[in-house]
């Protein structure tokens, strides 16, 4: 069995493992980690006007539980995700997701909001376990294939954020929205189960200390001005995209549509179709047309974010608006992403740390003010906030062509 040529450490074998790739199996098994993994940072989109009303907090409050979520990723790919370079990464899996269990049942269990916050920026920041296993992923896969391995992988990722609104909202309806944190620490020990016994063992690539592993992250940010680059084009994507689904919540179930907690899931339904471009994503990167496809994907984002606003009283534009924006918004984390694990082979953890750790902050910053702007001038503040964010990346995107031409990728 031999190994990718550009690998230069004792890489995972895999049983089944041929030239093209991974074995099925194994591909899905990561694709589903993902989703489960990565969903419970957006369980709680849909039901902020359940939990604003069960904690008697304010909009914008409500929203800091989405907000600190993902400010607990943040924290998890700076401090948590590069230990994939420097720990034996099955054991290092199967720790973050038994700390993730324990941090859902607290939530589950929260008697009051800051309880509930607490738990889910514990959660938040132990649910990186998905931003380890796409670099696994792609440290398995071949030169050739990489980029439709990791784009298979990032599709059950991002079902599974997709999917989570519809999940919470359906369970929240039948069970209560404290069922859909218990039911998630449950997958969580079922998970953790079926890794340890299906994932081969993989080796450090680094014997620096942990101290050391940061710093170098940092320094790979100075070294390679791509991976700063993509990670702001996704910042504004994810600021988009986050601004859209944090706030649909409070349009679908006001005065203009009224729909339940269980109608907003079936909503969240429609942004599930944007995750058939992953593949499709994964196959432009391969083809090497991660530039010209990452433009038309920030330009698809503003028009989408024009859409929803003009289109605020018709149910079937805001659909379709929803669509548009998770599909550009995959678009670009996949070409970002097969761009950022050309860099350096070794590093790939790292690598992804400061990537997903750069964008996150986006998505962060993307959702407290799509609580703030609906709350100033509603729905179509929201919508031309979301249509800045992937304008600005768009110009910044035109001046790094010009500059950057000879080693873009």
């Amino acid at each position: 069995m031999s190994e990718p040529p550009d690998l230069k450490t004792p890489r995972p074998t895999a049983p089944g493992r041929t030239s093209h790739g991974v074995p099925g199996w194994l591909v899905a098994l990561l694709a589903v980690a993902s989703g489960m993994t990565v969903a419970n940072l957006y369980y709680a989109q849909p039901l902020l006007s359940s939990l604003r009303d069960a904690f008697h907090v304010s909009t914008t409050g409500a929203g800091w539980l989405i907000t600190l979520t993902q400010v607990g990723y943040v924290v998890g790919m700076i401090f948590l995700v590069p230990l994939g370079d420097r720990l034996e990464k099955r054991r290092l899996i199967t720790v973050l997701l038994a700390v993730t269990t324990l941090a859902l049942v607290t939530a589950g269990l929260a008697t009051n909001f800051p309880l509930l916050l607490t738990a889910s920026l514990i959660s938040g920041a132990t649910s990186v376990v998905a931003q380890i296993l796409v670099p696994f992923a792609a440290s398995l896969a071949p030169d050739h294939a990489r980029g439709r391995i990791v784009g298979r992988v990032m599709s059950g990722l991002l079902t599974g954020i997709l999917l989570s609104r519809t999940l919470s909202s359906l369970v929240s309806d039948l069970a209560g929205w404290r069922v859909v944190y218990l039911g998630s620490a449950a997958l969580m020990v079922v998970l953790a189960v079926a890794l340890h016994a299906a994932l081969p063992q993989h080796a450090p690539t680094t014997n620096i200390p942990y101290a050391h592993v940061l710093r170098s992250t940092v320094q790979l940010v100075r070294t390679h001005p791509e991976l700063l680059r993509r990670g702001l084009y996704q910042a504004a994507m994810f600021g988009s995209f986050s601004a859209f689904w944090t706030t649909i919540s409070y349009v679908l179930t006001g005065p203009r549509f009224h729909y339940s907690a269980v109608g907003v899931g079936v909503f969240a339904l429609v942004g599930a179709a944007g995750a058939a471009v992953a593949p499709l994503a994964g196959h432009w990167a391969d083809r090497k047309l991660a530039r010209p496809m990452t433009g038309a994907a920030l330009a698809v984002a503003a028009v989408a974010s024009a859409l929803a606003g003009f289109g605020r009283h018709s149910i079937v534009l805001i659909g379709l608006a929803a669509i548009l924006i998770d599909m550009a918004v995959q678009t670009t984390l996949i070409l970002g992403q097969h761009t950022i694990y050309q860099l350096d082979p070794d590093a790939r953890a790292r690598l992804n740390s400061a990537f997903i750790a750069t964008f996150f902050l986006g998505g962060a910053l993307g959702s407290q003010l799509g609580s703030l702007t609906y709350y100033r001038g509603g729905w179509t503040a929201v919508t031309i906030l979301g249509g800045a964010l992937p304008l600005l990346a768009l110009l910044y995107w035109l001046s790094e062509r010009r500059v950057d031409t000879p080693t873009a990728q």
